[in-house]
């Protein structure tokens, strides 16, 4: 019988890339638990009691176990890491999380986040710039650019959407960035004061920035696989490409 060699699953691959390049960068990492409570996954996070994540359509409660839900995503790790730890500090919380939709080429009930966290004095957006810029380029090379877009996320204040450069076309306008050049990649933004105070940090005296992004939508782009659920269909067809 011919003997084959195992292969990394690319989500794997990344996965592990990615907190190799930010452990590089000084960031810590921590793990989270994926059945959390609904103060961490939403109150702590300066999320509305009235928003729409809450509602079935977002998010798996689990039946019997009062305010308790499989995350939506890796943020409850921000005030956990808060609670226990002592500005200034960087972290990074990679892991999986779980959204109650319907499944198609982009979209799964489950997928992969890292989050990250930077505490201390005078951080400010041009250090979240830096970190990003100097991540992106370290993942995908020097010839990569990144943007930067004002948006709202109920647990930072600015908020920003981040987007790099298509590397399938160089910024020149393809399929697969819908001929825009640009491929959005995370949300980001400066910690939101609620935020801190829920993990017991003053923000008159401290500060930093948080961001989150999609590991799933990373893999997908940056080797051309154009549905999502051949992630997890467990089809070695895919894994022996890697």
């Amino acid at each position: 019988m011919e003997e084959t060699k195992g292969h990394i699953h690319p989500l794997s691959r990344t996965m592990d890339e990615i907190v190799r390049i930010f452990a590089e960068l000084g960031f810590e990492v921590a793990l989270g638990p994926e059945i959390e409570t609904e103060h961490y996954n939403f109150d702590a996070l300066n999320v509305p009691k009235n928003h729409p994540a809450r509602d079935m359509q977002d998010t798996f409660w689990i039946k019997g176990v009062k305010e308790t839900v499989l995350r939506t995503h890796t943020s409850p790790m921000q005030v956990r890491f808060m609670e226990t730890h002592e500005p200034p500090f960087r972290v990074v919380v990679p892991g999986k999380v779980f959204r109650y939709e319907a499944t198609d080429t982009t979209h799964e009930t489950q997928f992969h986040q890292v989050e990250g966290l930077v505490l201390g004095e005078g951080i400010t957006l041009a250090n979240l710039k830096w970190t990003l810029e100097t991540f992106f380029k370290k993942l995908f090379g020097n010839d990569v650019k990144m943007r930067m877009r004002p948006s709202f996320f109920p647990f930072v204040e600015p908020g920003v959407e981040i987007d790099i450069s298509c590397f399938f076309c160089a910024g020149a306008g393809c399929g697969v960035c819908k001929r825009s050049g640009w491929i959005e990649v995370m949300g980001a933004g400066m910690v939101h004061p609620n935020v801190l105070l829920a993990g017991g940090i003053d923000p008159r005296k401290y500060s930093g920035f948080a961001f989150g992004m999609g590991v799933d939508r990373l893999v997908m782009t940056k080797y051309g696989i154009e549905d999502v659920r051949l992630l997890y269909a467990g089809d070695l067809r895919l894994v022996d490409q890697f």
